[in-house]
């Protein structure tokens, strides 16, 4: 287990930082992050732009999907230059706040009349022509808000009364809240960055095996208490025992991944996406690649995504290193939530997980979920930033 208080007073560099001392930010991540967005907006246009010949969407364009997601990227890349423009620092001093004005913003949707229903899931604030999502934002802002608390109860981090006791008891209230909209797979993500940042701080090996055993039995009866989930564990183990009703949206997103083969039948060639795969352009846009593209797309993702997490974790390493405990702990807690819910939207996708509501980050169609991924990207940036500039005058 990493311990934030081994007195670090010199390091040396990495082949990375040393290589990059002269850059102010990392040209590859920001290639390797640019090159998920561009393919995503590329793969949502493909995987939507049939859905106006639906009765839901009949009053739609055939880019007004792709119209939304370039809107939401680009606004999400100038969220990003403002996040990158301020100092870890100031997110450590506000990050409580915005913790609790996330806190706020989960009760909000679930107040009717406030909250957007779609779908049976109260999970949108509608604001004007946009609506917004809580959930996503406080992913954010819950990886901010464990790190300044681990930071300020470092020593007590051992301690279940003074050290997990507090944000084992907020986690709940958000937990709560979530399950209450419903957003399972919000919830699952949120407990996965939770646990994985107390981990990092500190937490005694007994009370995190207890934690993950409470979080084991917790899930279980969800499950088990509600049929909804229950039928979607029997789906996700036989999809094909129900292939016109449970199991029909994993059925078919295993059919497209089958059509792909290794090359994939090309782009914009999918038949799936024409009205048989639910959501194609947002949970099961792999699904959609897998098809046009075949394994080697999939692949090409997969690599991407896995340059970029250990990237983050090298980070976040550096900067503990260096004793920016507080910058570390975020850059590792992005990487955690961001594999967290990349691991568990391609299991959904493969048939290896049962279904969530999950989107694919930094590529499928969802603008709160694009512009929290590109302001999480850029607080990254931002440590990596700092690292250097101390390494640089360190040197």
């Amino acid at each position: 287990m990493l311990s934030l208080r081994m007195p670090w007073r010199r390091i040396a560099p990495t082949r990375t930082a040393a290589s990059g001392a002269a850059q102010v930010v990392d040209h590859a991540l920001l290639w390797v992050v640019a090159s998920l967005l561009a393919f995503g907006l590329v793969m949502v246009y493909s995987a939507s732009i049939a859905l106006p010949d639906s009765p839901r969407f009949a009053n739609l364009k055939p880019t007004h999907f792709l119209m939304r997601h370039t809107f939401s990227i680009a606004l999400g890349l100038s969220f990003a230059v403002v996040a990158f423009a301020t100092p870890t620092r100031v997110w450590d001093r506000f990050a409580p706040y915005l913790f609790i004005g996330g806190l706020v913003l989960l009760v909000l949707v679930l107040i009717p009349g406030i909250g957007k229903v779609v779908l049976g899931a109260r999970r949108w604030l509608a604001l004007g022509p946009v609506s917004i999502q809580p959930s996503e934002l406080m992913k954010l802002f819950v990886v901010l808000y464990a790190a300044n608390y681990i930071v300020r109860r470092q020593d007590r981090m051992r301690s279940v009364a003074r050290g997990f006791g507090p944000i084992g008891s907020v986690m709940s209230a958000i937990g709560l809240l979530l399950l209450l909209e419903p957003d399972f797979g919000a919830f699952v993500v949120i407990c996965a960055i939770a646990m994985g940042m107390l981990f990092l701080g500190g937490v005694s090996g007994r009370l995190f095996v207890g934690l993950t055993a409470l979080l084991a039995l917790t899930f279980t009866l969800l499950i088990a208490l509600f049929p909804y989930r229950r039928e979607r564990i029997f789906a996700y183990l036989d999809p094909f025992a129900d292939p016109l009703g449970k199991g029909y949206q994993l059925t078919h997103s295993l059919i497209a991944f089958g059509r792909g083969e290794l090359f994939g039948v090309g782009l914009g060639g999918s038949i799936e996406k024409l009205h048989y795969l639910p959501e194609a352009h947002t949970d099961f846009l792999l699904a959609v690649i897998g098809e046009e593209l075949g394994l080697v797309g999939v692949l090409v993702v997969i690599g991407l995504f896995f340059w970029m997490l250990r990237r983050a974790f090298e980070i976040g390493r550096q900067a503990i290193a260096l004793d920016r405990v507080f910058a570390g702990l975020v850059a590792k807690g992005i990487a955690i939530w961001i594999g967290c819910q990349t691991f568990i939207n391609m299991g959904v996708n493969l048939g290896l997980l049962p279904t969530k509501g999950l989107t694919l980050p930094l590529m499928s169609y969802g603008g709160t979920g694009i512009l929290v991924n590109c302001v999480a990207i850029a607080l990254l940036l931002r440590v990596d930033f700092e690292n250097r500039r101390l390494m640089r005058g360190a040197g």
